[in-house]
């Protein structure tokens, strides 16, 4: 049967279809989000909790002594600063990508349960790198954030291959460039071998990420 014409001055059809979704799915993806930023947000306080100052003996301090106090805590500034804008990262491409996603499966909720256990983990290296200035220690914190960034990259794969995202949402074309996601955990991975020769190198170079994120 010949298709029917459109009626004069109609709007095409779009290219791609916007994938529909019931109601329950909705809710679900709506709960998986809640939950994921309600972790991002508890890692990221926790971060500034660790922040202490030494134990003193008595209880009077002068203003000297507390300037000194607060000056032997720049290792943790330094430590809390990285993890509050590498975790900062990961929210971002998670807000961005769940725009976009708008259906789930089982994979996506472990991949992203997963990836949260790790950047609930990010406070303990953070922990360790402010206190050894060592290369286990940036070695250690550098492992960390790469597994972050390669299960972020799982997330994103996985949506794409299984049609889980809105080909007509602004993210959809960036999405379907994984390689952008391997910025992250390529940078990171890429300063293990330097932490070996020198611990402040492989941190400086993780300041990489911020021309590269604009790729």
């Amino acid at each position: 049967m010949a298709k029917p014409k459109e009626p004069a001055g109609a709007a095409p059809e779009p290219a791609h279809p916007k994938v529909a979704h019931a109601g329950n799915d909705r809710l679900g993806l709506d709960r998986l989000i809640f939950f994921s930023d309600a972790v991002f947000a508890i890692a990221i306080t926790l971060l500034a909790l660790d922040i202490q100052l030494p134990a003193t003996e008595g209880e009077s301090v002068s203003s000297a002594e507390m300037w000194q106090m607060l000056a032997s805590l720049l290792p943790d500034y330094a430590a809390y600063v990285t993890s509050f804008l590498v975790i900062a990262f990961f929210w971002i491409g998670h807000h961005v990508k769940f725009r976009s996603i708008v259906r789930y499966d089982g994979v996506i909720l472990w991949l992203n349960i997963l990836l949260l256990m790790v950047i609930a983990f990010v406070p303990f290296p953070t922990r360790v790198m402010s206190d050894f200035d060592n290369s286990a220690a940036t070695i250690f914190y550098a492992i960390t954030v790469a597994a972050a960034g390669f299960l972020t990259a799982a997330i994103n794969f996985h949506a794409v291959h299984r049609g889980l995202i809105d080909m007509d949402s602004p993210e959809a074309a960036r999405m379907q460039r994984p390689w952008r996601l391997l910025i992250i955990p390529a940078v990171f991975l890429l300063s293990v071998p330097i932490a070996y020769f020198d611990t402040d190198l492989a941190r400086y170079f993780w300041l990489l990420l911020i021309p590269l994120s604009r790729f």
